[in-house]
């Protein structure tokens, strides 16, 4: 059966999906502990809604996940990292009442179903997520997977100029620059014991047209936006 004829959806995750999840990671991150037991209930225990599986297969077996957590960002800057963003795995800093931001803890495909768009549904039932609740923003940390290739040659920063004018391609940066996020950092020392990353994140950001305005992304940095965004930033409305 193939990709395209199997039963495939997205749904919210549940507690029988765990063990299910932990095979998945270890199929994407083979070299890295798998998020545990206590992990993922305690994202169901405080955000149920924000965490999705891919389920392929009448017998729904696990060929992707996400997880998000609404943060309050007033309390985080842009080079916090991986472990301060979701309370070391657990997202128990998920602060419905205040935060005005999803952020994506994590997004990972099967690799033997890539291809095949389901990190785009992924992403796709996230941002609903966020116009459902009314959040200006999401946001993650996009790892430069590919940078270890270019490391000896260019900074970080300079790798990611040049994802994002199309100079070079990253499978996990680019990917979300198709799914219309944009740039804000560079983040050092994000993820640790990252051998392809080197550590290196991409500080990721998707407004959301319902309910952003000017104000919130007045102070938004530059650096890293495509020219036609900066150019669509400034004009006038």
């Amino acid at each position: 059966m193939t990709a395209e004829s199997a039963p495939l959806s997205i749904r919210n995750t549940r507690a029988d999906d765990f063990e299910r999840i932990g095979d998945l990671c270890r199929r994407v991150y083979p070299e890295t502990s798998p998020w545990n037991e206590a992990q993922l209930a305690s994202h169901l225990r405080v955000f149920p809604e924000g965490q999705f599986v891919a389920v392929y297969g009448d017998d729904e077996r696990v060929v992707g996940m996400s997880a998000s957590v609404i943060v309050h960002w007033d309390h985080y800057d842009m080079f916090c990292n991986w472990e301060e963003f979701t309370a070391n795995g657990t997202l128990t800093n998920h602060d419905p009442e205040h935060g005005h931001t999803l952020y994506g803890v994590e997004a990972i495909v099967d690799p033997a179903l890539q291809g095949h768009g389901l990190g785009h549904k992924l992403i796709v039932a996230q941002k609903t997520l966020a116009q459902l609740r009314r959040l200006r923003r999401m946001r993650g940390g996009a790892r430069l997977r590919d940078y270890h290739h270019h490391a000896r040659e260019m900074t970080a920063p300079d790798y990611v100029v040049a994802v994002v004018h199309g100079q070079l391609q990253d499978h996990t940066l680019t990917f979300h620059l198709h799914e219309g996020f944009h740039v804000l950092a560079v983040v050092p020392h994000y993820l640790s014991d990252d051998s392809e990353t080197l550590g290196f994140a991409a500080l990721v950001e998707w407004l959301n047209p319902d309910t952003i305005r000017p104000e919130h992304y007045a102070e938004r940095p530059t650096r890293y936006l495509h020219r036609d965004v900066v150019r669509h930033l400034h004009s006038p409305s």
